[in-house]
């Protein structure tokens, strides 16, 4: 990878961060009982990346725009750490079916918002 390939990443990383902070703390702003803001983060970053891959693999955008897009921007902007935090807290505070909803519920989503992602993406 080049320099300027490296700095378009940690770049798309940044925004993607920023995009997080920004959605999740409008979301946390409304429902505050269950971490849906790092919820709709994860589901979403996770069919954009499929969709970003899928088109990369079909030959629609080009590879680097993958590796900006996926890897620096989803990258920043999903947050698999902050999930398992939040899960274990609301375990810690005795919210179990709330705390499974999360941990369980945001992986089966997310893998199937994935899949979804990918599958349009290759046929687009």
């Amino acid at each position: 990878m080049t320099a300027v390939g490296l700095l378009l990443v940690a770049a798309g990383g940044g925004v993607g961060a920023a995009l997080r902070f920004v959605l999740d703390g409008l979301v946390k702003a409304r429902v505050r009982r269950f971490p849906l803001g790092t919820m709709l983060v994860n589901v979403t970053g996770s069919f954009v990346l499929g969709l970003v891959t899928g088109l990369g693999g079909a030959g629609t955008i080009a590879v680097p725009m993958v590796t900006v897009l996926g890897t620096g921007m989803m990258g920043g902007y999903t947050t698999f750490s902050t999930a398992s935090v939040e899960t274990v807290q609301l375990l810690r505070s005795g919210k179990t079916r709330l705390a499974v909803l999360n941990g369980l519920g945001m992986l089966v989503v997310s893998v199937g918002a994935a899949a979804l992602g990918l599958w349009l993406g290759r046929n687009s």
